[in-house]
């Protein structure tokens, strides 16, 4: 085979897909195609038609790269590439497969340009498209921003479609007929006198042939799975049985065990330590410094843990402010202060005019920093040998992981495997390394060995990096029973440029968008309307968190919306209808209100409805909840959602998605926050960390719709509306406004 052929095919579909549905830019790095990474370690026999298809006589693997944290994502996966390489994903093996540039996130880094999603003309789609440019150069493979079927839509059926064909081509050269008269069916090609070839029959005789890239991808009309009602989730045997092998379940023969205590003030270095008492424990092997604090090896967890309780640690302390109270003076001194100026995405008319003089409606809110708790505490395995580093643990940026590892253990990228682990939870959480730097550190202490580091669930909550708290002031003004103009500041600490430099090494130039993402990006048309994000210095370390900045930022706009429609006399409902400028946000709002049976915000005595909105990640999702006043508190009855992604891929797990989205932002705005002293929070376990209990959980409604111009996910977007629907809901039962979360600060839940 020639020299060209054989890298056409190390190097397909990458390229290609790179810029599907977009523009291909005259960029060398940008157009240059990726090397199929199954190539480098195919046996004889195994043939890796594209970097998410393998097929040998033993069967079909398919390379499903985005994490699952729960959410399904092997699973819808496998699916799309299913879908078109006409077979049972559940007769597959399937896995993550190694870390690699070739699995680059092509659309998570799309929601960063600076047009609101519901706009969606050329410049506006040409740039989102773009961004998949960065996002390949940069190898920025990462599971996050609902962008897993997004990012997977197109280029996974293309996999599955060039594997298709190319069997199909290998079928045709053995029989000596047209690829055009074969079919396929269940993973076999169709001769046809109905004679039927195994894919894994083909294996060894598709490695010879280029894949067949001239392929048209299937209509939604002939979808064997996609779309339809009831599709089972791959992993749902497995999780149902407790038979999944998390990162925690991971053991290995002779497995020494460590933990370890780090700064309560996260990010600062350690400093002096006795360990003479855990020393002397049972089953203690090592003592040893690490990054930030100290590491305890043992022959079990719970003797790591005992031993890491028994150190004598003098820590060093920040420079940022070790209380609440201190951090939120913080916050409000940056607010609107010309110093801490950071962004302005959205500023119509003019609103210094509207609100020089008549009433002006003004209102304060805030919000604390939340952790983000996953049932799963931090953990990896770790084996350094012979140059070569070995780690086995959830993660959603895996590349990353790789090359900090690399750079701790003073080894190449390529000595370093990185095997991802199905995850109990994230929720952002394992968008962060910390606890494999740690392990990494401490295995290198016992080479040849592999290493589990657990944190205890002390150490997960008060070495989280947290959702950023914030504070948000909004001024407005109504007229004729009409919202006429809107001014909202908010003010945080820069989440984004934090993290990133964690992850990177490099600081990201220019303004946070996250500030204000979820309150600039709303569809709707307010004569005079501006958002204003106000940077506040760097305090407890922050991260992303389950939809990151428009989880408060919706609280914050959706509430100071419903006040200035309250004090217009106007239907809540109707006026966010009539303010809305988005085709599809407005049917969702219309569609919310008909489940609902929607007549007004009061339906009886002491009991209420609020609507909540908020279009996030590209996804317009509108909630109705009711709630009634009883003696003893407040409780949560009904909740309608609607949400429109476009396209429904999986309807039962959008509806299960949708669900969890709601009680996890509920279970927040009632009840959770972090509250420091000392440079810690104090709330460093559930007992004192209490979301949403079984018996306060609502009945929930879902409803999708397909309107929108682009295929979205929803792992998130049923979050940000929750807490303003339930704070409006309360004030529509009750009178009172509250403008401060957790809820339950002001009042009780039952």
């Amino acid at each position: 085979m020639s020299r060209a052929g054989k890298i056409a095919r190390r190097t397909f579909l990458i390229g290609s897909a790179a810029i599907a549905g977009g523009v291909a830019f005259g960029v060398y790095m940008a157009k240059k195609p990726i090397p199929n990474p199954l190539l480098d370690d195919l046996k004889d026999g195994e043939a890796a038609i594209t970097p998410f298809v393998k097929i040998d006589a033993e069967g079909i693997t398919l390379i499903t790269p985005r994490a699952d944290k729960g959410q399904g994502a092997y699973s819808i996966q496998a699916y799309l590439i299913a879908e078109e390489l006409d077979i049972d994903p559940a007769t597959a093996m399937i896995t993550p497969g190694m870390p690699g540039q070739a699995y680059y996130n092509a659309s998570v880094l799309s929601e960063g340009v600076p047009f609101p999603a519901y706009q969606d003309g050329f410049v506006a789609e040409t740039l989102r498209d773009f961004m998949s440019v960065p996002a390949k150069l940069f190898s920025i493979q990462m599971t996050g921003g609902s962008s897993t079927v997004p990012d997977g839509f197109d280029r996974m059926r293309l996999a599955g479609a060039t594997a298709r064909e190319t069997l199909k081509e290998a079928a045709a050269r053995r029989v000596g007929v047209a690829r055009g008269d074969l079919r396929t069916e269940n993973g076999a090609v169709i001769l046809p006198d109905g004679t039927s070839i195994a894919y894994t029959d083909l294996a060894a005789e598709a490695v010879e042939i280029d894949p067949v890239t001239d392929v048209t991808l299937r209509p939604a009309s002939a979808w064997r799975y996609l779309g339809k009602p009831d599709l089972p989730r791959l992993d749902m045997l497995r999780k149902c049985t407790g038979t999944e092998v998390y990162g925690i379940d991971m053991e290995f023969q002779d497995m020494l065990h460590a933990t370890v205590r780090a700064n309560p003030a996260v990010g600062t270095a350690g400093a002096r330590f006795d360990a003479s008492a855990a020393e002397a424990m049972r089953g203690v092997e090592k003592i040893l410094p690490v990054s930030n604090g100290v590491g305890v090896i043992a022959n079990n967890t719970w003797r790591t843990f005992q031993a890491a309780e028994a150190l004598q640690i003098e820590w060093s302390a920040p420079d940022y402010p070790g209380t609440s109270d201190g951090i939120f003076a913080a916050l409000e001194q940056a607010l609107g202060d010309p110093d801490s100026y950071d962004h302005r995405q959205r500023d119509e008319g003019d609103v210094d005019v509207a609100l020089e003089a008549g009433d002006v409606i003004e209102a304060r809110y805030r919000i604390p920093y939340l952790a983000h708790a996953p049932m799963e505490p931090m953990n990896a395995v770790v084996r350094v040998l012979d140059g070569q580093v070995e780690i086995w643990t959830g993660t959603q940026i895996p590349l990353f992981i790789r090359d900090r590892a690399a750079t701790i253990a003073g080894v190449a990228p390529e000595a370093v495997k990185v095997y991802v682990l199905p995850m109990g939870g994230s929720f952002g959480h394992r968008l962060e390394m910390t606890h494999v730097e740690q392990a990494v550190e401490l295995a290198l202490a016992v080479p040849g060995r592999h290493l589990k580091l657990t944190w205890s669930r002390e150490e997960d909550m008060s070495h989280d990096y947290p959702r950023p708290a914030s504070v948000a002031a909004g001024r407005g003004k109504v007229a004729d029973g009409k919202v006429v103009a809107f001014d909202l500041s908010v003010s945080q600490s820069a989440m984004a440029p934090e993290w990133f430099g964690r992850l990177s090494g490099m600081s990201l130039p220019g303004p946070d968008a996250t500030i204000t993402t979820g309150s600039w990006d709303q569809p709707f048309d307010i004569p005079d309307y501006r958002v204003t994000g106000y940077r506040a210095p760097s305090m407890v370390p922050v991260s992303s968190w389950r939809s990151v900045g428009a989880s408060g930022n919706g609280f914050y706009h959706d509430c100071f919306l419903d006040e200035l429609i309250h004090a217009a006399g106007a239907d809540p409902l109707a006026e966010r209808i009539r303010l809305c400028l988005h085709e599809p946000a407005r049917k969702v709002l219309e569609a919310v209100g008909e489940m609902s049976g929607w007549d007004g915000p009061s339906i009886a005595e002491g009991r209420g409805r609020g609507v909540g909105f908020c279009m996030s990640f590209g996804v317009p999702c509108a909630q109705v909840i009711e709630v009634t006043q009883t003696e003893a508190g407040i409780r949560i009855d009904q909740v309608y959602v609607a949400v429109d992604v476009g396209e429904v891929l999986d309807p039962t797990n959008l509806e299960a998605q949708v669900f969890g989205g709601v009680i996890f932002g509920l279970g927040h705005a009632m009840n959770c926050a972090l509250t420091y002293e000392g440079h810690a929070p104090l709330e460093t376990n559930y007992h004192a960390y209490e979301g949403m209990r079984l018996y306060q959980a609502p009945q929930i409604e879902v409803r999708a719709l397909s309107n929108g111009s682009r295929i979205r996910g929803v792992g998130e977007p049923g979050v940000p509306p929750a807490a303003p629907a339930l704070a409006n809901a309360i004030f529509a039962a009750t009178g009172q406004r509250i403008r401060e979360l957790p809820l339950s600060k002001h009042i009780d839940f039952v």
